[in-house]
């Protein structure tokens, strides 16, 4: 496979759904949320799953994908002919058809309850993930940010989205702790050096705060050369202040080895 191709993971919330994908091989998208969310890196050549609570002991993760074959515009009463005529039949969707379905050979699973609606991501990184936050593709300075976070056992959810006076807000990196919640971001110095930018961050942060959050904001410099000297630091320093990482968000799951392997399938996240 070519690693570099386009991924885009999207949300299976029903079981029709599922079936429509197995049988038929086509998924549904509203133009609108291309056209808000996803333009920067449409089309995709590749479609990956995560299923919700809907399916029992696949919830929560990301298992199965597969090559999208063509995609074109569509109204949903062509998707549904059978469904009665009503205001959402004129709605417009890609229905993107996909080749047959394969199956991952280990899950990427979510470790905890958390709000997903799309992750552009590559086929390589959706190859090597071990969980959900390994998908994300946003940024090189993220990238970095995470691989250390990993390394130093900082348990974190990339790209949470939160809503606060009807504006959402995704964070690079949301840290749970127990005495409180901390926003991580690393800031680009091209993007953040806009002065709509720095005025539009105020605001962001000035809304987080209010409402409990705790920011911290890395520039360019500071991830690449001070890591480990005082990103790291700060962050822990932050962490301990707030009384320590707290696990009370964790999906609970059992160990599932492969019968004929051995090989662990699922795994089990405690508080």
């Amino acid at each position: 496979m070519t690693t570099t191709f386009e991924v885009l993971v999207a949300l299976l919330n029903y079981k029709r759904d599922f079936s429509i994908l197995r049988e038929e091989h086509w998924y549904r998208i509203p133009i609108d949320s291309v056209e808000g969310r996803l333009k920067k890196r449409w089309p995709p050549q590749w479609l990956a799953f995560y299923q919700t609570k809907e399916f029992a002991d696949e919830t929560y993760a990301v298992n199965y994908f597969s090559e999208v074959e063509h995609i074109k515009k569509v109204k949903r009463r062509q998707l549904f002919p059978k469904e009665p005529r009503n205001e959402r039949s004129e709605k417009e969707y890609f229905k993107i058809s996909i080749g047959a379905l394969q199956k991952l050979s280990k899950p990427i699973l979510s470790r905890r309850f958390r709000r997903i609606i799309f992750i552009s991501t590559t086929l390589e990184k959706l190859m090597k993930a071990e969980e959900v936050n390994d998908l994300f593709d946003e940024s090189t300075l993220e990238d970095k940010m995470w691989a250390e976070f990993k390394r130093a056992r900082i348990s974190a959810e990339r790209q949470e989205f939160v809503r606060i006076k009807n504006r959402d807000y995704a964070l690079d990196f949301a840290i749970y702790c127990h005495k409180g919640k901390m926003d991580v971001e690393t800031d680009g110095d091209t993007w953040h050096s806009n002065p709509r930018r720095a005025s539009d961050d105020n605001r962001r942060d000035n809304d987080l705060k209010t409402v409990g959050w705790n920011v911290l904001r890395f520039n360019t410099t500071q991830v690449n050369e001070e890591m480990q000297k005082y990103c790291l630091p700060m962050v822990t320093e932050n962490i301990n202040r707030l009384g320590g990482l707290n696990g009370s968000r964790l999906i609970p799951r059992k160990v599932v080895l492969d019968p004929d392997s051995g090989v662990q399938l699922s795994m089990f996240d405690a508080e």
